[in-house]
C-alpha cells in the first residue's frame, strides 16, 4: 500500500534508468562539492527534494504549492551561492578542458602533463636542493588545458629548464620568487604567476598557501602541480586536486615523466 502510494510497485526498464541516472549525477555532484562550504547546502537541497516528493505523492496540494513556489525563487539564489562551484565547472567541462580533449590527448600522448625526459630530471633535482634549504616552490606543468590566463598574471620568460635557473627564480631574495613557475615542454614560459585558491575547507592546516593554490588550479584544469614547503622543505605533487607527498625524487621523477610515468609508485 504504501509502495502504491509512491508509484514504486511496479518498475520498467525506463523506471530503472532513469533512478540510476539521478543516482549517478547526486554521485557527482557529491564528488563534486565534497569538502567544501557548500556541501552542507547541497544536503539541505536534498532533504527538501525529498519533501516535495512526499507532499506531492499524498496529494497535499498546500505544501505541493508552497516547494514549487520555494524551488522556483530559491533558483536564483542557489546559483548566486554556488557560483564558484558552477564557474570551476563550466571551465572543466567548456572549451578547452572539455573531458573528450582530455582522452584523445592522454590516448595521443600517454600523460596529460607533457615534458621532456631532461625537463623531469631537472625540476626533480631543483625540487631536491629547494627541499634540503627549505626555499618555497609551486611549479605547474600544463596538460591539455591552455593556462594562458595564468600566464598573463605573471612575467614571460621563455627559457629552457635547468636546475640553476629555477633555484636562483625561487630564491628568497630573488623578485620572481614569490608565485608560480609555469613550465611547458622544456621552456619556462612564465614565473611569478598568480594561481586561484581552492576552497575546499577539509585541508589540513599545516598547509600553506602555495598548497591552497596548487590544489585550487589543479581544480579548474588538468595541471599537474610540484610543490616545495617553506616551513618544512617536504615535496609534494599535486593532480585533479589530490595531493600527494613525495618521499624521494625517483617518485617525482616516476610521476612526472612521460616514458617512466605510465606506472605510479605505489603508495
Amino acid at each position: 500500500m504504501f509502495l502504491e502510494i509512491f508509484g514504486f510497485l511496479s518498475l520498467s526498464a525506463i523506471d530503472i534508468l532513469d533512478i540510476l541516472m539521478v543516482a549517478v549525477i547526486l554521485y557527482v555532484l557529491f564528488r563534486w562539492i565534497r569538502g567544501s562550504s557548500a556541501m552542507n547546502i547541497f544536503i539541505a537541497i536534498i532533504l527538501l527534494l525529498i519533501v516535495r516528493v512526499i507532499v506531492g505523492s499524498l496529494n497535499m496540494k498546500l505544501m505541493t504549492s508552497l516547494m514549487n513556489t520555494l524551488f522556483d525563487v530559491g533558483l536564483l539564489a542557489l546559483i548566486i551561492i554556488f557560483q564558484p562551484e558552477i564557474r570551476h565547472f563550466l571551465i572543466r567541462v567548456g572549451g578547452s578542458s572539455s573531458w573528450w580533449r582530455k582522452m584523445i590527448g592522454r590516448l595521443v600522448e600517454g600523460r596529460g602533463a607533457n615534458v621532456a625526459e631532461k625537463t623531469v630530471e631537472e625540476i626533480a633535482e631543483a625540487c631536491r636542493v629547494m627541499g634540503e634549504q627549505k626555499t618555497g616552490a609551486l611549479i605547474v606543468i600544463p596538460g591539455q588545458d591552455s593556462l594562458q590566463y595564468i600566464v598573463e598574471t605573471g612575467d614571460r620568460l621563455d627559457a629552457m629548464v635547468s636546475r640553476r635557473l629555477i633555484l636562483n627564480l625561487f630564491f628568497k631574495n630573488s623578485p620572481l620568487h614569490d608565485g608560480a613557475m609555469i613550465v611547458r615542454g622544456d621552456r619556462i614560459v612564465a614565473a611569478r604567476c598568480t594561481l586561484p585558491i581552492t576552497s575546499r575547507t577539509d585541508i589540513p592546516a599545516s598547509f600553506g598557501m602555495r598548497h591552497k593554490a596548487a590544489i585550487g588550479i589543479t581544480e579548474e584544469s588538468d595541471a599537474t602541480v610540484v610543490v616545495v614547503s617553506e616551513e618544512t622543505g617536504h615535496i609534494s605533487y599535486v593532480k585533479e586536486g589530490r595531493l600527494r607527498p613525495i618521499e624521494n625524487t625517483y617518485d617525482l621523477k616516476l610521476l612526472l615523466s612521460p616514458t617512466l610515468g605510465k606506472e605510479e609508485p605505489k603508495q
